[in-house]
């Protein structure tokens, strides 16, 4: 599994951005997905996951009720979509692959990441 994030960029606080991330692979829809995020010097905290057959999601406290995650099976794509953006949301955002069984919100049970995309909201 190959995934690919885009959509960061620079924002004011109060403002909004999607986040994608691009999936390769034919078992996609079986996959659960989970984006991540990083400041340095920090560990990767976990932002939001969502099941394999999207029925399920599970959000970190700190972004329930601004942030939502969705996947489109047939573009093998999964988005964050970031609403009500604050300079603490400032980070280097991961997207992840879980092929366990349960969905994952810690980094030890993923296992396939892209490359980040960075997300930085001005205050």
């Amino acid at each position: 599994v190959q995934l690919q994030a885009s959509g960061g960029g620079l924002v004011q606080a109060g403002g909004s951005l999607r986040l994608s991330c691009a999936a390769s692979g034919r078992t996609f829809s079986r996959n659960h997905m989970g984006w991540f995020r990083q400041v340095p010097r920090k560990e990767r905290e976990f932002v939001a996951a969502i099941s394999g057959s999207g029925g399920s999601t599970v959000y970190a406290d700190s972004v329930k009720d601004r942030f939502t995650i969705s996947r489109d099976d047939a573009k093998n794509t999964v988005y964050l979509q970031m609403n009500s953006l604050k300079p603490e949301d400032t980070a280097v955002y991961y997207c992840a692959a879980d092929l366990g069984l349960r969905v994952g919100t810690t980094p030890n049970m993923y296992d396939y990441w892209g490359q980040g995309t960075q997300v930085t909201v001005s205050s």
